[in-house]
């Protein structure tokens, strides 16, 4: 397939629906969320040590800096990559989950929270645009992209780190850490979990970035796509008639 059948035919499966979870998982989805994020048991906790990479690519970019550019997070839920974010620039974020960061020591360092990115002023420019584990999240991607690239200063970047979400390995060391625990303590099917959460797989991630960005270059914690746990994306210069385009389409 070529490179603009094979993005039409991607961004023709959004807006995306959501799968339904059960009734028995959605009783104890916001529980489980939470432990997750907070390191709450065994597997948690060593998903949050291997997912520190993730963190420290978006990151680096600002890594001793005195004072970062704006930066707007998508998808910020408990606030961490704060803890890796160095104090005193404008931060920004995007997060309807409320419950994730309500109560955070790290809200402090927020400016301004908003629950959908379209609340977001269009006259607001930032210099960065990043996003930790959320962009396999989001139903509408294409439209937050467009609406993320608009946002950019002309010389921003956008920073996103992912799972490989849809590799042979990201599948392997779910099932076998974190979906095996998840069995045992409440005999149920995390795969239903994962289906309802990860909405869109990294190879699709990296399609849209790359369709709307000149520029874009891509890191792996591991070896190659399949055989790697997580994805880092660093996009600049964006094609803002696209963004446009995308923007009217999806938003």
């Amino acid at each position: 397939m070529s490179g603009a059948r094979d993005l039409a035919a991607r961004l023709a499966r959004f807006p995306k629906t959501r799968p339904a979870l059960p009734p028995k998982l959605a009783a104890i989805y916001t529980q489980q969320y939470l432990q997750n994020r907070g390191g709450e048991t065994p597997a948690a906790s060593l998903s949050q040590k291997l997912e520190s990479w993730l963190h420290r690519q978006v990151a680096a970019d600002v890594r001793g800096a005195a004072t970062p550019g704006a930066t707007l997070e998508l998808g910020a839920g408990t606030l961490n990559q704060l803890a890796y974010e160095p104090a005193g620039g404008a931060y920004d974020i995007v997060e309807p989950f409320e419950a994730l960061f309500q109560g955070s020591p790290l809200i402090g360092g927020v400016r301004d929270h908003y629950a959908d990115i379209r609340q977001i002023p269009a006259s607001r420019r930032y210099a960065r645009v990043t996003s930790v584990a959320s962009l396999e999240h989001i139903c509408d991607l294409p439209f937050v992209l467009a609406r993320a690239a608009r946002l950019l200063t002309p010389d921003g970047t956008l920073r996103a780190a992912i799972p490989s979400e849809g590799g042979f390995l990201w599948k392997v060391g779910w099932m076998f850490t974190t979906g095996l625990e998840f069995r045992l303590r409440h005999g149920l099917d995390y795969g239903l979990l994962m289906a309802h959460e990860h909405v869109n797989d990294a190879r699709e991630i990296e399609t849209l970035v790359r369709a709307l960005f000149e520029e874009v270059e891509v890191k792996s914690f591991g070896l190659g796509r399949q055989l790697s746990l997580y994805r880092f994306l660093a996009a600049s210069k964006p094609r803002l008639d696209l963004a446009a385009e995308w923007d009217a389409r999806f938003g």
